[in-house]
């Protein structure tokens, strides 16, 4: 997150609220960098709502308006295969096909 008005003089400062804001994720008030502070499981939210704001550092009014964006967390196969009742013996005729 950056604010074209943010000139780099350290009088912005960034503010992140929402699904997260401060345990799943933060922001560095001076930068505006955004990031995951634990790792993030679809199976436990899917997505995350958040809003960032600059505002000046001594008024605390805000520079911009308020913006609004999704994190949506991508599905990966975390959960090894375990075969409990092997071994297991199949056996697949030459030029078989798909899905018989």
């Amino acid at each position: 997150l950056h604010s074209d008005l943010d000139k780099g003089e350290g009088t912005v400062k960034y503010t992140l609220s929402g699904d997260g804001a401060g345990t799943v994720f933060t922001i560095d008030e001076t930068t505006g960098d955004i990031h995951a502070i634990r790792s993030l499981d679809r199976e436990e939210k899917p997505f995350y709502t958040l809003r960032a704001q600059a505002v000046d550092i001594e008024t605390r009014k805000p520079l911009e308006p308020e913006s609004e964006f999704i994190i949506k967390v991508q599905d990966i196969n975390d959960n090894e295969p375990k075969f409990l009742d092997g071994p297991y013996v199949a056996s697949v005729p030459e030029m078989s096909p798909v899905g018989k």
